[in-house]
């Protein structure tokens, strides 16, 4: 590796300031917290409409968050930045809130799991550093790579190749922590559009690192999959809705997990009493070869790996479905303290302005044993389906849709050349869980997205597993 994630000079000076708020601050309520960020973040695009540079005003934001714990519930301030003339007025602010406060706010517990002792500074790795490399290289390494498919793919219309990183740091102090980050992370995606007469299709195709620059290697990859997928759904036929045995490639077990599972087992829906999970604890939800994490510390890592969340709790490796039985869902510290539980380091903001949420880091189906090609020669009439494009649940019913472009046809374990799309996934999720019979001996994942809660509070994650074989309705 070419080095590690430095340290932000501006929290670096800015420190002594948070620790003498959060002196103020402990000295007041029984419990106290200083969350601060200073991040960087660039989008790149280039497309026949020209070159695009921007800063990512999302994520690429610098401030803090002050968070209090009154005895029935946590109070919180967030700015910009802090001087010493500032901390009065931050006082004074959670002051006349705690007036506003009822008992409705009680959470019934103290946030004790995120003041356990604990202190470091953490940092990810990268090769090239793009904020090094610099924008005038960067976008010469989208070009070409633009310019070389579109001169090689007759019928192409576009190509668009895209690049973006952030990089952030993050220090989070209470009465005994002391923790520090620093991460580096990216993704790359390339769109294509294709014609046939008079249609047009596009085909779509990313990649994610939790590093640097080096993804841009990558891109000429993407580009002949996302011309892949725009000619497949150029091809494609209407299918006739029905249940058909399927093998999922590994972009579409991520959506199914996503959808399927991961809004699913976030707790503070369990609060809210909308999500179902909740009264399948220790039951069967899944086929038995089915196991699934979710974590930001486990040994898959992407752009949601980090070493402690926005509450300051230490960054886990959860196990959700272990054989098929639902054993853990995923929490923030609020959540945690309501349901008697640890966090278990989901904590997660959009920024330092945005309340702290149950959120997904890295969620995944653990590998099997099965090769690719057995399954496919396992199937007698069904379709490879490939390409997602979006999907959504329904936590309190359990239910399921997503699309995926196209589906390439099975017969008698080979693949016939008849593809059809596009294609919506639908069904009752420990139904289709249930039906997996097959699961690969191999993982790929992908966080070039972003996830919303209820359409907002975005944050970066990723998603992946096996090729999986199953029964599913489509339409």
């Amino acid at each position: 590796m070419a080095g590690k994630v430095e340290s932000s000079a501006f929290l670096a000076q800015k420190k002594p300031v948070f620790r003498e708020l959060l002196g103020e601050l402990l000295s007041r309520y029984a419990y106290a917290s200083i969350l601060a960020t200073d991040v960087e973040a660039k989008n790149y695009a280039v497309s026949r409409a020209g070159i695009r540079i921007a800063e990512d005003r999302t994520f690429g934001k610098r401030g803090f968050t002050a968070r209090v714990f009154y005895g029935d519930g946590y109070l919180e301030y967030s700015g910009s930045d802090l001087t010493k003339e500032d901390i009065p007025g931050v006082l004074q602010h959670f002051a006349q809130e705690l007036e506003k406060q009822s008992d409705k706010y009680t959470v019934y517990a103290t946030p004790e799991a995120a003041d356990e002792e604990a202190s470091f500074i953490a940092s990810t790795e990268y090769e090239t550093d793009p904020r090094v490399l610099g924008d005038e290289a960067i976008v010469e390494k989208l070009s070409a790579v633009r310019e070389k498919t579109l001169s090689e793919q007759e019928g192409l219309l576009e190509c668009q190749t895209r690049y973006q990183f952030q990089v952030y740091h993050k220090l989070f102090l209470s009465r005994s922590r002391d923790l520090e980050q620093n991460v580096m992370h990216g993704s790359c995606a390339v769109v294509c559009l294709a014609r046939r007469g008079e249609e047009i299709k596009d085909g779509y195709h990313s990649d994610s690192v939790l590093g640097g620059a080096e993804l841009l290697d990558h891109l000429a990859l993407c580009a002949r999959e996302a011309m892949e997928a725009a000619k497949a759904s150029l091809a494609a036929e209407p299918l006739v809705p029905g249940e058909y045995d399927c093998i999922c490639t590994p972009p579409v077990t991520g959506m199914i997990v996503h959808e399927a599972f991961g809004h699913g087992v976030e707790m503070d829906m369990f609060v809210k009493d909308r999500a179902q999970a909740r009264s399948f604890m220790g039951k069967q939800v899944a086929s038995e070869l089915v196991t699934m994490k979710d974590g930001a510390a486990t040994d898959y890592q992407d752009v949601a790996s980090y070493f402690f969340d926005d509450e300051g709790n230490l960054a886990s490796d959860t196990v959700v479905i272990d054989k098929g039985i639902l054993v853990s869902g995923i929490s923030d510290g609020l959540s945690a303290a309501r349901l008697g539980t640890r966090p278990t380091g989901n904590g997660r903001r959009e920024s330092v302005d945005h309340k702290a949420y149950t959120r997904m880091t890295n969620t995944f189906f653990l590998a099997g044993t099965s090769k690719p090609e057995e399954m496919i020669a396992g199937v007698e009439n069904g379709l490879l389906l490939d390409c997602p494009s979006s999907g959504m649940e329904d936590p309190k019913n359990w239910g399921i849709q997503c699309m995926v472009s196209f589906g390439r046809e099975i017969r008698d374990g080979k693949l016939t050349g008849r593809v059809f799309g596009p294609i919506v996934l639908t069904g009752y999720v420990p139904d289709l869980l249930k039906s997996i019979s097959m699961v690969s001996d191999t993982v790929e994942h992908n966080g070039a997205g972003a996830c919303g809660k209820g359409w907002k509070e975005w944050v970066k994650v990723s998603d992946g597993g096996p090729w999986i074989r199953a029964r599913i309705r489509l339409g």
